[in-house]
């Protein structure tokens, strides 16, 4: 069950980056760290998970990141599409303007 989860996560990261960059948003990085509860009888499907997506780019539009997000969730990642049919699927996201960092 954690590889279907993992699969997910890097299913609609994958998306998420996809739709931004088509959007001609800079995204340098995106990751998605997942928490899930199970049913307590069998089969234990999923009933709740949360993604948090960290997404990292160059002046990427939070309404952009909202709705990459949406539209991988609801058109695109067939994995979180079919998990959703028993589980709570919640989102949220951080967005890291790596402009703005400074190293060193």
């Amino acid at each position: 069950m954690e590889t279907v989860l993992a699969g997910t996560g890097g299913c609609t990261a994958y998306d998420v980056v996809m739709i931004l960059r088509r959007g001609r948003h800079q995204v340098e990085g995106c990751s998605v760290r997942l928490t899930s509860e199970r049913a307590e009888k069998d089969p234990k499907v999923f009933t709740k998970i949360h993604m948090h997506f960290k997404v990292t780019g160059r002046a990427i539009p939070e309404l952009a990141v909202e709705r990459a997000i949406a539209l991988s969730h609801e058109t695109y990642c067939s994995a979180s599409i079919m998990l959703a049919k028993t589980a709570e699927i919640t989102t949220s996201y951080e967005l890291v303007d790596s402009a703005r960092t400074t190293s060193g």
